[in-house]
């Protein structure tokens, strides 16, 4: 059984940075046109984006729901978005949906959740639509304005970063699916020089481990060796900038190991 990690901030302030990043998002879409490239997905133009974010928006309303039905018409709903006669406004509609549904759910929900370590399902699922949200309101605000984001662009401070990039390395990069791998296992520490916590990241040929790490002691550890390594590599910077440069959103950090080149390709986070 999963250890269930704690969130960095409380699900109200997850809440709050939904709906913040919601009206960024939505903004810059305004900002541009629709057939406009996204400089961080450059797959996608900012209809895709937008369709897109509104159907996870849906889709996080029917798990918090239990509407299984819901959940299987992801495709359809991303349709309904492009189609929409005005997608922004079809975007900003589930946006306040999903903080409706969240003021709904009891602080005890039972529902489904994904990643590893998940917190409560409540929590989870907040947390995981104020990063869903927050990281494509960086990729709306990059096509609005034709580059990755600096730290200075940001609308959110270091506690909301810090909470992503621990979502990131303890929910994500653990998961069995993960691709990042290395036949010379080797360890990093990932430390915000603005919060107190940082992250041990151990890679070797078999699924990444990942232990949170406070002033105090090594969140969810099993022994001694779950300290820092001496040889570990290092992986530093203001939380905001992390934040931005492990989700590949931009930023600026300390990486004289050349790091992120190592975790750039196969850390690719799907759902």
């Amino acid at each position: 059984m999963d250890v269930h990690a704690p969130c960095l901030i409380p699900v109200d302030d997850h809440i709050g940075g939904l709906s913040e990043a919601a009206a960024v998002l939505a903004r810059s879409a305004g900002h541009t046109w629709l057939g406009a490239r996204v400089p961080t997905c450059p797959d996608w133009d900012v209809l895709d984006l937008v369709a897109h974010q509104g159907m996870v928006h849906r889709w996080a309303i029917a798990a918090i729901r239990g509407d299984e039905a819901g959940m299987g018409n992801a495709a359809l709903t991303e349709t309904e978005g492009r189609t929409a006669s005005d997608p922004i406004a079809w975007l900003r509609a589930g946006a306040r949906e999903l903080e409706h549904a969240f003021e709904q759910a009891p602080p005890d929900l039972q529902a489904f959740t994904f990643l590893k370590e998940a917190p409560s399902p409540k929590e989870f699922w907040a947390r995981r639509q104020c990063h869903e949200t927050t990281i494509h309101a960086l990729d709306a605000l990059a096509a609005e304005t034709g580059r990755v984001a600096r730290a200075d662009d940001t609308w959110f401070g270091q506690d909301l970063a810090a909470d992503g990039i621990d979502e990131l390395l303890i929910g994500f990069w653990q998961r069995s699916r993960g691709g990042l791998r290395s036949t010379i296992p080797y360890a990093v520490h990932v430390v915000p020089h603005d919060a107190p916590v940082s992250w041990v990241v151990r890679v070797s040929d078999q699924p990444v481990r990942v232990r949170r790490m406070t002033a105090e002691r090594i969140e969810g550890s099993t022994g001694a060796d779950e300290g820092v390594p001496a040889d570990a590599l290092t992986l530093s910077g203001g939380a905001v900038d992390l934040y931005l440069a492990l989700w590949n959103r931009g930023g600026t950090v300390d990486d004289p190991d050349e790091v992120l080149a190592r975790w750039r390709s196969p850390a690719k986070i799907t759902w």
